[in-house]
């Protein structure tokens, strides 16, 4: 059985159906990826694999968002126009994405390409009485919603008397919110029955849903941060069109924080994907943000980051461990089935990781007494399914002849050629690799 939190009813619910559509609200682009995107990007990837791998035929689709203020003001910022600004960062969203291992989902619509799906929904809005125009913006009026804030519980109360927002626009009640906005000189714009203008947030995600998937999707992600009003939004919108539950579970990650704050742009500390990758590397990266709860905060910490150095090389250790002919089978049952019951008790990510780590360690200690390819194998089962060393040829920190030095220094060091030990340590120092040796008589590496 495998169980996920559904942030709308507060409980959790059963994936039953083979067949699984999951939308995950993608990103405004308008700037890199930062750590944040990798922490969402690559939870609701794990829950992909691990679903896929139990037999599930798994839709993923995440959007882009590539008409926006944001996307306006970069474009003024850069001397360029909007369409290159969108074009200029989902190009490195797929870059950083690439880099750091993220399966890729099944498609990426865009709002621009939407627009068509976006006025028609409108339009069916309007005649069931839950929009108004304002200077050509049509707004959605959540007064008319009955279930409004039950994601966020909040409890709305909607003052229907004029609340003067937004640039001096009169709206009906203060949370009343766009779907279509009359466009101000100078801005992209589309042609619609009410003005040249360009959709609402919102509105896009419900659209993209409702003609890729359907009425109703399986599994909508997202940050905990899009809950309200983005999400509560949605719900709004669609319900009321479809007359029909939008999502069967609502599932949110939790935010990066940094020194006890929101990784936030408007405090200034966002970190970019691609130069935490440059500076850690993809697998270093994947197992901290493995080692916390999807739900949780995630705290950026370089000290936590890199300890997980020693784990990683373990974990290649195991991967490369020499195989020899024995009829004593290393047995990993345990290890995979806890990482089995880990991932499907709500994508305990930090406990299946602890399984990888704990099995990686006891091939390595009783590969020369057992044939430990089954365990090897499991191993590469789990490392697929959570991302991790998917490309070790590939990455920079690795290196075959840094290993073949470490081995050679190992029998050094057991023969009591201290001299020649140390030599080969001060070359690997010079190539930017720190030995630890370790009290069992073992030595890994990590970058210095």
């Amino acid at each position: 059985m495998i169980e996920i939190y559904d942030s709308y009813s507060k409980t959790y619910k059963e994936i039953t159906s083979k067949n699984i559509n999951m939308y995950v609200c993608g990103i405004t682009t308008s700037d890199y990826c930062h750590l944040g995107h990798a922490f969402s990007s690559v939870s609701f990837e794990i829950l992909d694999r691990f679903l896929s791998s139990k037999g599930f035929n798994v839709n993923r689709i995440q959007n882009f968002t590539d008409v926006d203020d944001k996307i306006i003001i970069k474009s003024k910022s850069e001397k360029i126009t909007p369409e290159e600004v969108s074009k200029k960062y989902i190009s490195a969203f797929f870059e950083d994405m690439d880099s750091l291992g993220v399966k890729r989902a099944n498609s990426y619509p865009k709002a621009t390409e939407e627009i068509g799906n976006i006025i028609n929904f409108i339009e069916k809005l309007e005649k069931k009485d839950l929009t108004y125009e304002i200077d050509g913006s049509i707004y959605f009026r959540i007064s008319k919603f009955k279930n409004y804030g039950k994601l966020s519980s909040r409890n709305i109360s909607n003052s229907l008397t004029g609340t003067r927002v937004n640039d001096d626009i009169e709206k009906e009640s203060d949370g009343d919110f766009a779907l279509w906005k009359a466009s101000k000189p100078n801005e992209p714009n589309w042609n619609s029955p009410w003005s040249k203008g360009r959709p609402g947030w919102h509105i896009e995600c419900s659209s993209m849903v409702l003609n890729s998937i359907g009425e109703t999707v399986d599994i909508h992600g997202g940050g905990i941060d899009l809950i309200f009003p983005h999400h509560e939004n949605e719900i709004a919108q669609s319900e009321s069109l479809n007359e029909k539950k939008f999502a069967n579970i609502w599932m949110h990650n939790g935010m990066v924080k940094i020194q006890g704050e929101k990784m936030s742009k408007s405090l200034g500390n966002l970190i970019k994907l691609r130069d935490a990758i440059n500076l850690y590397g993809a697998d270093l990266l994947r197992m901290w943000i493995l080692s916390s709860h999807y739900r949780k905060p995630l705290l950026y910490d370089e000290k936590i980051i890199n300890s997980f150095t020693k784990p990683l090389n373990r974990i290649k250790e195991a991967i490369g461990a020499n195989i020899i002919n024995n009829d004593k089978k290393l047995n990993a049952k345990t290890e995979v089935d806890e990482f089995n019951k880990a991932l499907s008790s709500d994508l305990n990510t930090s406990v299946a990781l602890s399984q990888i780590i704990s099995l990686a360690k006891k091939i390595n200690n009783l590969k020369n007494e057992y044939d430990v390819t089954l365990a090897v194998n499991d191993l590469k089962m789990m490392l697929e399914i959570t991302g991790i060393c998917q490309n070790i040829d590939s990455n920079n920190f690795i290196d075959n002849e840094i290993q073949e030095l470490l081995d050679k220094r190992n029998e050094f060091r057991k023969s009591k050629d201290f001299s020649k030990a140390d030599n080969i340590r001060d070359i690997l120092f010079e190539k930017g690799i720190k030995i630890i040796d370790n009290n069992d008589g073992s030595s890994s590496w990590e970058k210095a």
